[in-house]
């Protein structure tokens, strides 16, 4: 399931960044040419119409409403920033808005090429403008402002709007070159080079690229976890997913010109670093730590990765900006040496943490689990000692009480999920048996999958603890425990990702034919508690919640366009655990608010928080040298020392010292221990 989602991720990622940018020079002589729908277009789309239709999760009727929201998906897609098109150029492609759906498995494509060869036309006027702004040097003492999300901003009425707009954006790429320490020559130069690389990788454009581009605007209508990946991404991620290739370990896809880090994956150089995060962009790379950094904004995202991969044991440098700084805040350098994913790295580990609670030392055992994972190969091959999670659990449960422990925190942070029988499996082992998660198909169909083995491998106090970032089966998982009142979950709200996805090729519908046609990944089932609720947009709400620097409605399943929404069917029957957890929930909540209250830690953590969310809401950027001069000074001494150009080493320790979340999940366990205790 882990594998399709970063299927998916590479999928939209080249969609969009084959439509934008990539590295040139010298573009004076560039034009860009009408693109035709090819011969075979027709035929897929009807393809990806009866597909759809037929084996989606979500019954959709082909009528107005979703022939608009093709529409504004599409024009979102070549346009998200209304930076191109003018007023005018939507009023005359409105025409289509509402008839796309009579339209649709016709083959007649009309409206996205047309849509497309205009947005071609106002791309190389813009770039004809960006030539001119670079002749003269900005003044940089004057008082204005840039917007540089104008998603949610009216159309430029005209062309000398437009170019207003335009010259607060250029103006501002040439602020942050500045700020740096570049000289007017040296920045006109670098802008030149990045717009000429817009224009380049514009000319390079396929027909494949705006089909694609148009039936995903249909499919992400569904949903967004639905996607169609034509011929050449389907085989590119063959190739990829064949290779034994080195680099950061990271997931990333082009979103708004920019290279953004979509999963940090677990076992890599980036995860161990500590220094990159999911939402992070990247915005040069650097080779060795006396390489130049090579500006790589409008980059196609398939260059930028080739950039960052290397030999195992080099040294790459990554310029990025952090995914929580303000508008006006400085990129950061980071050091990160390349190596191959471990995959020693990504399974569970174990450690104990001694709590002192009222003179009398508690031992807390901690399971990491960073994914849900399973060898099958290995089990195929008949290797005894195969990995996979729930066994790879279990083994570590018998050596922490081997060594004596008197809870233990299952630390499901950052997990995004993987094998849905390991998740069964794992809750197995603290339940003595009993139904762990409903299963509802698009035929509206039910399947209960169920613990029955009828033991407990582990009967002692439990914590389960998660983040933003615990997805699918790290919530099947949270939710079972949590409904059989077997472990208290601490945290935050989890990601929501409560739907099954397949991947069909499009081939099987025509079995005869020797044409590639690409393949469609699609929303199947839904995920629902033993108690009927979803884990869908909603995911799971811990019992107590700690602080996060992340929201849920920027980073969850909630903030996805399109997202299913959470619903619930009957409770299926099930025995909670004779515990008195739920009765100590309270007690345990006002406790850790006692404890918390004047930590200085957690008191830092909601100040920074709370800063966070003050200037999530600048909605502007000063383009004022001086002034933007002292917000980047007064940033960087905001931030703790170790957050400038962190080594791995450093990073590491920095990340694991002040994990104050863990910390107060051993304490809030510990809570329960005293209150459980006969004594």
């Amino acid at each position: 399931m882990k594998s399709i989602r970063r299927y998916v991720i590479l999928s939209i990622v080249l969609i969009f960044s084959s439509i934008i940018p990539r590295v040139s020079i010298a573009a004076d002589s560039l034009y860009l040419t009408a693109l035709q729908p090819d011969l075979l277009h027709p035929r897929v789309e009807q393809a990806v119409k009866f597909t759809l239709q037929k084996y989606h999760y979500k019954n959709i009727a082909i009528d107005d409403s979703l022939s608009a929201q093709i529409f504004d998906r599409f024009i979102e897609r070549l346009d998200f920033h209304r930076s191109y098109f003018l007023r005018k150029d939507i009023q005359s492609l409105k025409r289509y808005r509402l008839v796309l759906d009579d339209v649709l498995g016709k083959g007649n494509l009309d409206f996205a090429y047309e849509a497309y060869e205009l947005f071609q036309k106002r791309f190389q006027e813009r770039h004809e403008y960006v030539k001119k702004l670079l002749q003269k040097e900005f003044d940089f003492t004057i008082d204005e402002y840039y917007r540089p999300d104008r998603s949610d901003q009216p159309w430029a009425e005209t062309t000398v709007q437009l170019d207003s707009i335009w010259q607060r954006r250029v103006k501002e790429e040439a602020l942050r070159l500045k700020l740096t320490g570049k000289e007017w020559q040296d920045i006109a130069e670098t802008l030149q080079k990045r717009y000429d690389t817009y224009l380049k990788n514009m000319q390079k454009s396929k027909s494949e690229d705006v089909f694609q581009a148009y039936m995903n605007a249909f499919a992400e209508s569904y949903d967004p976890h639905t996607n169609y990946m034509s011929p050449s991404l389907s085989d590119d991620f063959r190739i990829r997913m064949s290779q034994s290739l080195e680099g950061i370990g990271a997931s990333l896809r082009s979103e708004n010109e920019y290279t953004k880090v979509i999963e940090v994956i677990a076992g890599g150089p980036a995860d161990r670093s500590g220094l990159l995060k999911a939402d992070d962009r990247i915005i040069g790379v650097g080779q060795g730590d006396g390489g130049e950094l090579v500006d790589v904004i409008g980059w196609r995202i398939d260059d930028v990765v080739q950039l960052i991969r290397g030999p195992k044991s080099t040294i790459v440098r990554l310029q990025i900006l952090p995914a929580r700084a303000s508008l006006n805040e400085p990129p950061r350098i980071i050091r990160i040496v390349r190596d191959k994913v471990k995959l020693s790295e990504q399974v569970a580990k174990s450690s104990i943490r001694e709590i002192e609670h009222n003179g009398k030392k508690h031992r807390i055992g901690i399971i990491d689990i960073p994914s849900f994972y399973f060898d099958l190969e290995g089990m195929r091959s008949g290797d005894e000692s195969f990995a996979s999670t729930s066994r790879d659990v279990k083994r570590l449960i018998g050596e922490l009480e081997k060594e004596g422990i008197d809870g233990l925190v299952i630390d499901l942070r950052d997990n995004g999920g993987g094998f849905l029988s390991e998740a069964i499996e794992l809750s197995g082992l603290f339940i003595k048996e009993g139904p762990i998660v409903q299963v509802r198909n698009s035929d509206g169909s039910l399947k209960i999958e169920r613990d029955r083995d009828g033991r407990v491998f582990y009967d002692g106090p439990m914590a389960v603890l998660v983040n933003g970032f615990s997805a699918s089966a790290s919530e099947i998982f949270a939710a079972a425990l949590q409904d059989y009142g077997r472990a208290i979950v601490l945290g935050n709200q989890t990601y929501g990702k409560g739907t099954v996805q397949n991947l069909i090729p499009l081939n099987r519908l025509f079995p005869r034919s020797e044409e590639k046609y690409g393949q469609v990944k699609l929303t199947i089932a839904k995920f629902y508690r033993v108690s009927g609720g979803s884990t869908q947009h909603t995911g799971v709400i811990p019992d107590i919640i700690l602080p996060s620097r992340w929201d849920h409605a920027e980073i969850g399943e909630s903030s996805r366009k399109n997202a299913l929404l959470w619903d619930e069917i009957d409770a299926v029957a099930y025995l909670k655990y004779a515990s008195t957890l739920p009765v100590k929930i309270p007690v345990l909540q006002a406790r850790h608010q006692a404890r918390v209250q004047d930590d200085p830690q957690f008191n830092k953590l909601l100040q920074d928080i709370a800063e966070h969310e003050r200037r999530k809401n600048e909605k502007l950027i000063s383009l004022n040298y001086e002034q933007r001069k002292k917000q980047w000074e007064e940033a960087q001494r905001s931030k703790p020392s170790s957050d400038d150009e962190m080594d791995e080493d450093e990073a590491f320790i920095h990340e694991k010292d002040d994990d104050i979340f863990l910390v107060e999940s051993t304490r809030i366990l510990s809570d329960w221990v005293v209150l459980a205790s006969p004594n």
